[in-house]
């Protein structure tokens, strides 16, 4: 099921690369759901809080600095049960953007993390290491072309993800697609001035180590959540607020310390998958949430 949804999710499409006419430096985010079990009748309430917050310094005519931060908090019942743990990720994103000439640009950022419960002092398997490099092609000042690759050492082996994307803005200036498949996408259109309605696209593969109660054990987080939103700006549309609807169909897939797959390929594993799973798999749910994002207009 969940490779399904990732073959459509890549038919979408990061909101970090250029081409675009405007910067966030600050996104806060909140997801709420229910999501039950594939099995039977369990259920667990799930909430999810992600803050990014971006920098650019330019250094050169050619050449600008690339800084900052990315908290996320999902807080759920790994196996269904009143206990519910934290799965959090503190990520630094550093890295540069290249002005390489002739509408060619490319973006390369490292980002160092660390995901686990962080219930004990945090260790080697707390930290993964992963890169992301993403080329555009500008070819009018409304369409933009990107396409690269992100790598991330995860706990339960190295998965790599090929993205490609666009950022396209009409002539009427009311229609407009920001996407990095598969990766993230917005696509927004403007019915006033303050007002727009739109679609919201999010993907994440990500590992959490678990320490919880001497635990020595991993989360494999599989996420992907669709959403419709209306939004509203204020202060000239500097702060942008967004109510959204939509699917969550994120797996959290809990299992041994060593028990790894290898490569990764978006959801496929490239040798094949013999783990034994310590928990029964998450079904989709509908959620509901809130963006907060102070924007800059380039």
């Amino acid at each position: 099921m969940k490779n399904f949804y990732f073959v459509a999710a890549f038919l979408l499409i990061f909101n970090m690369a250029a081409g675009q006419d405007y910067f966030d430096v600050l996104k806060y985010s909140y997801n709420s759901a229910t999501l039950g079990n594939i099995d039977d009748s369990d259920e667990t309430d799930v909430s999810n809080t992600n803050i990014e917050f971006y920098f650019p310094l330019p250094v050169t005519a050619t050449t600008t600095i690339i800084g900052g931060f990315t908290y996320e908090n999902t807080r759920l019942g790994l196996n269904f049960s009143d206990n519910r743990s934290n799965l959090i990720m503190t990520r630094l994103n550093v890295g540069i953007k290249q002005d390489h000439g002739n509408g060619w640009s490319g973006t390369y950022v490292a980002l160092p993390k660390f995901a686990s419960d962080f219930v004990e002092n945090l260790g080697d398997n707390d930290f993964q290491f992963g890169g992301l490099a993403l080329f555009e092609k500008r070819y009018t000042s409304r369409y933009t072309l990107k396409f690269g690759s992100y790598v991330s050492s995860e706990l339960f082996g190295t998965t790599i993800t090929p993205l490609i994307g666009v950022w396209y803005k009409s002539e009427n200036d009311k229609f407009s697609i920001n996407a990095t498949l598969p990766i993230r996408t917005d696509v927004n259109y403007t019915l006033t001035d303050e007002f727009s309605l739109g679609a919201n696209l999010i993907t994440s593969i990500k590992a959490y180590n678990i320490t919880e109660d001497n635990a020595d054990q991993y989360v494999q987080e599989e996420s992907i959540r669709f959403a419709l939103f209306a939004a509203y700006g204020f202060l000239d549309n500097t702060l942008i607020a967004r109510a959204k609807i939509g699917l969550d169909t994120t797996d959290y897939g809990l299992y041994n310390q060593g028990d790894t797959v290898g490569a990764q390929i978006l959801t496929f594993q490239v040798s094949g998958d013999d783990r034994v799973r310590l928990n029964q798999e998450f079904d989709s749910s509908l959620f509901y949430g809130l963006d907060l994002i102070y924007r800059f207009e380039l």
